[in-house]
């Protein structure tokens, strides 16, 4: 008999990746690739559905072969993606009718402006605890409806399918049409509370229900693997959730009160509410989560656009180094060296804590000895007190101050991020031995669905090896660089017209 085994698909923004996990929650194997962004006009971005797709293929059936197992072995397949990207396709063909619009995009602010005028803003806070901003999956499919030739037509004819990535990826596993609660609290067009679809907000987002997918828990049974052309039919996928749900339950924060920050292309912070549906004063998210048995619960989140997205930028577009590995070593040299440099990378707006679609990126406080290394400190910065900036309004929404802030994700690699994040917070940081939350999360789910766990108490035992940064530094300089960030933040706003 082979080797059981768990299959994890973890759709970034970026890059896609595929872990196959033993049934002690180890790693086996992974595999990584990127795929290409698109950005047609300033501030919109796409994404090639079928291209992520044959990527996935591919991943798949690398990441078996890294670790010398058989298909067949596989247990259990569980999907994590972004979130808030959104694809809409034939129902017949399979065929996306345009590329996906990705969680960044800005193109749809002018339509968000709209709702805002007609005084929606309470509504949708009330039934989905979000703001009304580009950022999420409705005005994203009332856009795609209204501008791509015949698609409302061919919409309210039944002809049309509509998806975050999850349910795309799902789609093209199985042939199935779902999606789960996390992700589908997302689109501003679900009721949280209710855990379904609303009408009234399709009526007002103008989006026919017929277009969406079943919405079910995140630890459920989607559907069996049928025609994928590298897996054997049959395989069950068991579990799908949001990126950062997904973290969020790898992480183990099951419990109210528990919270993680991850660090990828965006910053998101999650504080675990249980079964309290909390409205935030602080500018933060109500999102549905997941409890300790794949069962449905709450979050307060905050989300930061532009993360590890900042270094990518200044890897790809201002070549100040090759590798985002390379700024550790860049940035000590220099580490001792103060100055007054502000990067704020609001190149798509500001998420929360301020909810500025217009603000646009800005660096402050050049001078003529500013190079390359002191940009890029002051952008690993820029990370942190975005994240900081979440922390506090969490704190004021919930009266409790936050013992210590578990980080993972990909930037979370970063040891001078990491200090310079505790430092700035004064509070302790844990970064576990495997900063791949978000898989590891997804791959515990379906594991728990597979019958390998029972819950998360069960999975505690697995995850014990943390890296610890104590705050070390002074409260003069925090208070330094907190008002540096806060002047360069308010003159960031408002940029656009």
């Amino acid at each position: 008999m082979g080797k059981k085994f768990v299959l994890s698909i973890d759709h970034g923004t970026t890059g896609s990746r595929v872990f196959c996990f033993d049934e002690k929650g180890k790693t086996l194997s992974s595999a990584y690739r990127e795929f290409t962004q698109h950005f047609p006009k300033p501030g919109w971005v796409e994404h090639d559905a079928e291209e992520i797709w044959a990527g996935v293929k591919f991943l798949l059936q690398d990441a078996i072969d890294k670790a010398d197992l058989d298909a067949k072995d596989a247990i259990a397949i569980g999907i994590t993606n972004q979130r808030e990207t959104v694809v809409l396709w034939e129902k017949t063909t399979g065929k996306p009718v345009h590329k996906a619009i990705v969680w960044q995009c800005r193109r749809t602010a002018d339509i968000c402006d709209e709702l805002k005028k007609a005084g929606h803003e309470n509504t949708i806070r009330a039934k989905t605890g979000l703001v009304i901003d580009a950022y999420f999956s409705g005005t994203k499919l009332a856009w795609l409806l209204d501008n791509v030739p015949s698609a409302r037509t061919l919409a309210d004819r039944g002809r049309l399918a509509a998806g975050t990535m999850d349910t795309w990826l799902l789609h093209k596993l199985t042939g199935e049409h779902k999606t789960d609660y996390t992700n589908a609290s997302r689109t501003m067009l679900f009721n949280i509370e209710k855990r379904t679809w609303d009408d009234e907000l399709l009526s007002i987002l103008r989006v026919p229900a017929s277009i969406l997918p079943e919405a079910l828990p995140s630890c459920s049974p989607f559907g069996i693997t049928k025609n994928t052309g590298v897996l054997p039919d049959g395989i069950p996928v068991l579990a799908m959730a949001g990126d950062q749900q997904a973290a969020l339950f790898g992480q183990l924060c099951t419990e109210p009160g528990q919270a993680k920050n991850t660090y990828g292309t965006g910053c998101f912070l999650l504080f675990h509410t249980g079964n309290q549906f909390l409205i935030s004063r602080s500018g933060l998210l109500t999102t549905l989560a997941i409890d300790k048995k794949g069962g449905p619960a709450y979050a307060l989140e905050g989300s930061v656009f532009i993360g590890g997205a900042v270094v990518q930028w200044l890897r790809d577009y201002m070549k100040f180094f090759a590798s985002a590995r390379e700024t550790q070593q860049l940035v000590e040299d220099i580490d001792r060296e103060e100055d007054e440099l502000v990067f704020v990378p609001a190149f798509v707006g500001l998420g929360a804590p301020h909810w500025d679609m217009k603000a646009r990126g800005a660096i402050f406080g050049i001078t003529r000895d500013t190079s390359p290394a002191r940009i890029t400190r002051a952008a690993l910065k820029s990370i942190a007190l975005q994240s900081a900036d979440l922390v506090k309004a969490m704190e004021a929404d919930t009266g409790q101050s936050l013992p210590f802030l578990r980080v993972d994700g990909g930037a979370a690699a970063n040891n001078y991020l990491m200090q310079f994040q505790a430092d700035i917070l004064n509070r302790r940081v844990e970064r576990p031995a495997n900063v791949d939350t978000t898989a590891t999360g997804t791959a515990y789910l379906a594991g728990i669905g597979a019958g390998v766990w029972k819950d998360a108490d069960e999975l505690r035992s697995l995850l014990r090896d943390y890296s610890i940064f104590n705050p070390e530094m002074s409260e003069e300089k925090r208070s330094r660089e907190l008002k540096l960030w806060q002047k360069g933040v308010e003159r960031s706003k408002h940029w656009v017209d």
